[in-house]
């Protein structure tokens, strides 16, 4: 898939799984960042899986074309726009998906989103904006997906879409703060959550084949797919099964944890998102 372009619908119905036929048979699963990219894939491949399907998203025009893409091909979808780090728009959201599909039973928080600039440079405006979308909006879904299945006694699963950010983040460090907020979040939230049989973990892409890497310098992107030993960038269609995986039955042992989806990159390799590494340049100083 090219970061350049959307996501084909053609390639989304018909691109290969692991998974069993109709694992989500008679279930529902709620995307946000359901309209493209990542989310996207997620929200096909739990529809090719049988599951209703909600996508959730701020732009309604980019949620439509999903949406009449996924309904073309026989899956059961309905789109909400929605500001998540709105309180009040959050709760329209599930009462409209509870009130089309009668029930929720798995959350993914994939809508978030960041811009490169150096640590020094970044606003407070900035800053507030990045993490009240990745931290405060993930967990304003997270709580409502709680309350909802504790107040009816239904089990439920969480997953949230994070990033690989073991070793920080040049270049986005409010992103980068944001996500590990999100993943001690759902750490927390797991044990919290665990008596009421609803798991929460988290998956960290690392560099993904999406629209959404257009936002950095080609400079730096010319030195992507050097900074994992595959040398190579994912694809959404990766994450995805991983996603499902982790909110199907075959993970009901699995809470609290984060699955890192990166090609080693975090055991090796380096990424700056706003600038080539100064440290290939030798401009440091010893």
């Amino acid at each position: 898939m090219s970061g350049a372009g959307r996501i084909a619908a053609s390639r989304l119905a018909s691109e290969p799984h692991v998974l069993a036929p109709d694992l989500f048979a008679g279930r529902t699963a709620l995307v946000s960042g359901g309209g493209s990219g990542i989310g996207m894939a997620i929200a096909w491949l739990f529809g090719r899986l049988g599951a209703r399907v909600a996508i959730c998203g701020r732009s309604a025009e980019r949620l439509q074309r999903a949406a009449g893409d996924m309904a073309a091909h026989g899956i059961d979808v309905l789109s909400v726009p929605t500001d998540i780090r709105d309180e009040e728009a959050v709760e329209r959201l599930f009462e409209a998906v509870i009130s089309r599909f009668g029930s929720l039973d798995i959350l993914v928080n994939n809508a978030g989103g960041q811009y490169p600039q150096a640590a020094s440079d970044i606003v407070p405006k900035g800053w507030r904006a990045v993490v009240e979308t990745n931290l405060t909006g993930s967990w304003l879904m997270m709580q409502a997906a709680a309350q909802h299945w504790i107040e009816t006694g239904r089990p439920g699963s969480i997953v949230n879409i994070v990033a690989s950010n073991e070793r920080g983040m040049p270049g986005i460090i409010h992103s980068s703060a944001a996500r590990a907020g999100v993943i001690n979040a759902s750490r927390t939230a797991a044990v919290e959550w665990a008596p009421y049989a609803v798991r929460v973990n988290c998956v960290a892409p690392g560099l993904i084949e999406t629209p959404g890497l257009d936002v950095y310098p080609p400079e730096a992107r010319a030195g992507f797919r050097d900074a994992n030993p595959q040398r190579r960038s994912g694809d959404p269609w990766e994450v995805a099964q991983a996603v499902a995986f982790l909110s199907s039955a075959a993970a009901s042992y699995v809470t609290g944890a984060t699955l890192v989806i990166d090609g080693g990159g975090a055991l090796s390799g380096e990424l700056w998102t706003h600038q080539p590494s100064p440290y290939d340049r030798g401009t440091t100083e010893t």
